[in-house]
């Protein structure tokens, strides 16, 4: 079947560099170097023996060091060689073989496959490092699509190939010895680092003995490149990217074959290129994509020659778009150019991009490949799309409680209950329910311990929230944040819809406190409660305190610390004999990205005629950040007996007087005389009384 294909393997090493770059969660990025899976090592040739040709098998592998323990070859049964080389005798068993694998995915071959499988190809090959004739096996836990299709197996030093040659009764020869001593290499592989040993050959001249992997590793590589068996070799397990779909929906791909079969891309002119109108979507039955049914379109003129064309059948997958919206977000009403250079060069690189893990490696890895095609060509002026990715926790459902039952249908605890045992389970609704410790138990039974576990939404489970109910009953803003009160925005967090009950009430406070109580019959007035005065400065000190806290917690994402300083301000707010207008309009400013309808609201109320949205965030002024008071720690004759709370400026004088009105400290003062005081501003007061006089008493 004819592919259109993307090389993104032309990018890999580029994009693995520019992640260091990046800030993104180290998960991501993890997965991301897993999928391009770089590895270094050495591409080498074994000549293959007892046959007319001189056919040589290629082998990659990460551990040149090892090459005097490959006691076999393990060729994919898809490998281009195999049919030349397997034996009269073998010819059926590797056939049969090959069709089996041929029905197995890349996954069920590798991951999944809990036994290792395999045939004797009914060939040898000879091991250039010690001229030994090893067997060639065909084995379908190697891949033809990665590396050569071929492996040298050392047994004694790779899991899997130990576990292979146990079951087939293969040589295993240990090479490589662990710093912490000797291993039984037939009773478990190897699979580290050490010092060389069993590996050296006066028929090779190849000498790696004594030597650290690490050093091995190079000796043997200037071996194979000095006698011809092979190079050093850099691989990834990263594949060019499929980039056809034999299907009506997506882009067409703008090119025509000639009449000769040759591709032209088609002029910018003609561009952009869209689908014609089709009725039937269905298969053509011939193998080619349903766009072949609509010949008006796909018969053309080669623009060249004039002569008759075709247009490509094939469509673009939907990666197509999703990999550069983001750039058309900057410019979307550009009809002469993908974006204007100005405007993404204000805009780039996207500075937060937010979704799920689960775009790690196609939509992100895709979209980094693609702006750097686009940074090559001078389309873009950034060398990555996202410099800061967010993986969002997901939201479970509510707590299910559940308790076991016996036999005979008695309740039994969590904590006793085995699999050997008869028992069923039943759901227990919460108002049943009571925590204890770090447990869940009846509430008319605490003996019994509980199961309390939360899933992730889905219908199956009958768990799914309806957002609409949520709204029609709290409203959208409680809705909204709610969700973001519910924990960090990274983590996952489970549902609970009595939990909004708090956020709606804080809510209904901050809109009593600008609005005023409603009225007998349940409605609010039209304004706002009477405003008085100018702040004061404890009031700027706790707007700003507040503004600063959120301010730092939407930058961090952590909204659900910002909503908490919300509430403490409104808290206080409601203690305030007077309510400035100038304090009020800020804190609604501050509480629009989070309760945006309300937040409007209240804000036309204020007598504002334009949207908020346009009003800028507030900023704080670390001038009212600092505190003027301080705790005075207060001292009679050296000992601590008590504190008081003074401005920073206070002198001597008033700290002496606020430590005499003070309940637990002027006992100590009460009648005595001061014979000195020791100030020292802002640190401490400590104040000498004279004692009276101890009078002695004695007896007749």
């Amino acid at each position: 079947m004819r592919q259109w294909m993307l090389k993104i393997t032309a990018y890999a090493d580029r994009l693995l560099e520019d992640l260091n770059d990046l800030d993104w969660p180290e998960s991501v990025k993890e997965m991301q170097r897993n999928w391009i899976g770089r590895s270094e090592g050495a591409e080498m040739q074994f000549n293959v023996v007892d046959i007319e040709s001189d056919l040589k098998i290629t082998v990659y592998t990460t551990r040149p060091d090892t090459i005097f323990g490959a006691t076999y070859l393990v060729l994919a049964p898809e490998h281009v060689l195999l049919s030349a080389i397997v034996s009269d005798a073998q010819r059926k068993d590797v056939e049969e073989y090959r069709e089996v694998a041929s029905r197995k995915s890349d996954l069920e071959r590798t991951e999944l496959q809990k036994e290792k499988t395999g045939v004797f190809s009914g060939c040898y090959a000879t091991n250039p490092a010690n001229g030994v004739s090893i067997p060639i096996w065909v084995a379908d836990y190697v891949l033809g699509s990665y590396g050569t299709g071929a492996i040298m197996a050392v047994p004694a030093h790779d899991t899997r190939d130990h576990e292979f040659a146990l079951k087939y009764n293969l040589p295993i020869c240990g090479v490589v010895n662990p710093e912490n001593g000797s291993l039984d290499y037939f009773e478990k592989a190897f699979s580290g680092e050490g010092t060389m040993i069993n590996s050296s050959s006066t028929t090779s001249g190849l000498d790696i003995n004594g030597l650290t992997s690490k050093d091995a590793a190079y000796r043997v590589i200037e071996w194979l490149e000095k006698t011809g068996n092979g190079m050093k070799k850099v691989n990834y397990k990263l594949r060019d990217w499929l980039f056809a779909r034999q299907r009506y929906w997506g882009e067409p791909i703008p090119v025509i074959f000639n009449d000769r079969g040759e591709c032209e891309p088609i002029s910018e002119a003609e561009l952009p290129l869209t689908l014609p109108e089709l009725d039937d979507f269905t298969p053509t039955g011939t193998g080619e994509p349903p766009l072949a049914k609509a010949l008006s379109w796909v018969e053309t003129i080669d623009p060249t020659t004039g002569g008759s064309a075709r247009r490509e059948t094939n469509t673009m997958p939907q990666w197509a778009g999703s990999c550069w919206y983001y750039l058309r977000f900057m410019d979307p009403k550009n009809t002469n150019a993908l974006v204007d250079k100005e405007k993404e060069m204000y805009w780039s690189p996207v500075d937060v991009y937010v979704g799920g893990a689960e775009h790690a490696v196609l939509h992100l890895l895709y979209a980094r490949f693609w702006h750097k095609v686009l940074y090559d060509i001078g389309v873009v002026s950034t060398k990555e799309p996202f410099q800061c990715v967010i993986n969002q926790g997901i939201i479970l459902g509510e707590v299910q409680y559940l308790a076991y039952r016996d036999s005979d249908g008695n309740l039994v605890s969590a904590d006793v209950v085995n699999d050997t045992g008869n028992f069923s389970q039943e759901s227990i609704p919460e108002e049943k329910v009571v925590k204890s410790g770090d447990y869940f138990v009846m509430k008319d039974n605490p003996n019994i311990r509980l199961i309390a576990r939360a899933h992730k939404m889905s219908k199956s489970r009958g768990n799914v929230v309806n957002p609409d109910d949520v709204v029609l009953q709290y409203g959208a803003d409680s809705l909204r944040l709610y969700e973001m009160f519910m924990g960090p925005f990274r983590d996952s967090k489970t549902w609970s819809t009595s939990g909004i009950d708090g956020v709606h009430r804080f809510l209904a406070r901050v809109w009593r406190l600008v609005v005023g109580l409603p009225s007998a019959d349940g409605k609010f007035k039209s304004g706002t409660v009477d405003f008085e005065g100018e702040p004061s400065i404890e009031q700027l000190r706790c707007l700003h305190r507040c503004i600063n806290k959120v301010t730092e917690e939407i930058e961090a994402t952590r909204f659900n610390t910002g909503i908490s300083a919300m509430m403490e301000f409104t808290n206080a707010a409601y203690k305030w004999e007077k309510l400035p207008k100038s304090i009020v309009e800020e804190f609604i400013l501050l509480l629009s990205p989070y309760a945006p309808h309300m937040a409007e609201e209240l804000w036309s109320r204020l007598g504002h005629s334009t949207s908020l949205a346009y009003e800028p965030f507030p900023k704080v002024n670390p001038a009212y950040l600092k505190e003027s008071t301080v705790v005075l720690p207060v001292q009679i004759n050296g000992k601590t007996r008590g504190t008081i709370q003074v401005e920073k400026t206070c002198t001597e004088e008033d700290a002496f007087e606020l430590a005499s009105l003070d309940s637990k400290l002027s006992k100590f003062l009460s009648g005595k005389s001061i014979k000195k005081r020791i100030f020292v501003p802002g640190k401490i007061l400590n104040i000498i009384v004279l004692e009276a006089p101890k009078v002695k008493v004695s007896q007749r």
